[in-house]
């Protein structure tokens, strides 16, 4: 393992120049799911794109069929963390495990619209609403004003061991540490303090990811990409995807690493110009995402054959 001094060397010259950028999910039910980020978390489509064939980074999981990508957030990409929905045709469903443990959002307009939906809300500390996107991906609304910057504040993983978890983050990824809790087992990282902020929490256990498995990104100058594949390299840790360019059809292509952490959490590290570049708003994004929806006929295919799409 490297130095500590080396590490926090490291730590402090890269800390402003990441940031985290999304969470990717698998979603089975593309139309239920927009409408709880779109009526019940009151987040606005950014983007939408379609494939034909699976991504050379596994972006939509390990499938080789088409699929689509839907960016959902309180802003553009630029400033704001966001979701990033995975939709793979022809599967309904995914297998949750205790890898992923949460998102939390100030939002007294979300607990709101989730009251007035009917939408399943439980208060678990006060102020503190736990509900689920479909799928059963849970979320944790602060019963509070919106704030005027991004209102997501955290996304929880699970882990195995705590210790070993914070020093790949903080030693080898740069993350700085804001808080540390032993008794509670659990530690709060970032990269900088108007940021998105990850949260390690210890499950008693081994992680299972299920099929439900996500990805958490992270943009970081273009050049620093082959340093960060090199060091973990010499660390004898997991690099998933090495440097690989991915093209998305009439929008820019970028470069970007994936890593598993010691528990097998896969990391995205992207090249931030261009990704700056792919991820601009699309004002047509919301109409793209609408049409595709209508123009899928997939479960009505499988109903009037009397079959359920595969369960992954």
């Amino acid at each position: 393992m490297m130095s500590s001094r080396c590490a926090a060397e490291r730590s402090g010259e890269e800390m402003g120049a990441r940031r985290a950028l999304h969470f990717v999910f698998k979603v089975g039910d593309r139309a239920r799911t927009a409408r709880f980020y779109r009526e019940l978390l009151g987040m606005s489509v950014l983007r939408h794109e379609e494939f034909e064939e699976g991504c050379k980074a596994s972006c939509n999981g390990p499938y080789d069929g088409k699929w689509s990508k839907t960016m959902v957030g309180y802003g553009p990409e630029d400033n704001h963390f966001v979701a990033e929905l995975t939709y793979n045709y022809g599967i309904g469903e995914y297998r949750l495990g205790n890898d992923f443990l949460g998102i939390t959002l100030v939002s007294s307009q979300a607990v709101s619209n989730a009251k007035k939906m009917g939408w399943p809300l439980k208060e678990v500390t006060a102020g503190v609403f736990e509900t689920e996107a479909p799928g059963g991906y849970k979320f944790y609304l602060e019963d509070k004003e919106q704030k005027k910057e991004d209102p997501v504040l955290k996304v929880t993983l699970g882990v195995s061991d705590l210790h070993k978890s914070v020093n790949y983050w903080s030693h080898l990824l740069g993350m700085k540490i804001y808080e540390k809790d032993e008794e509670k087992q659990r530690a709060l990282l970032g990269y900088a303090d108007n940021q998105c902020k990850l949260e390690l929490k210890a499950v008693g256990g081994a992680v299972d990811h299920g099929t439900a498995f996500g990805r958490i990104a992270f943009s970081c100058a273009k050049e620093e990409l082959p340093n960060i594949e090199a060091l973990m390299k010499k660390e004898n840790q997991t690099i998933l995807t090495p440097l690989v360019s991915l093209d998305t059809p009439g929008k820019a292509t970028v470069q970007v690493v994936i890593l598993a952490d010691p528990d097998g959490h896969e990391i995205c590290f992207v090249g931030d110009e261009a990704f700056r570049d792919l991820s601009k708003v699309d004002p047509n994004g919301g109409k793209l995402l609408d049409d595709a929806m209508a123009a899928d006929k997939s479960d009505t295919w499988f109903a009037a054959r009397n079959m359920k799409k595969v369960s992954a």
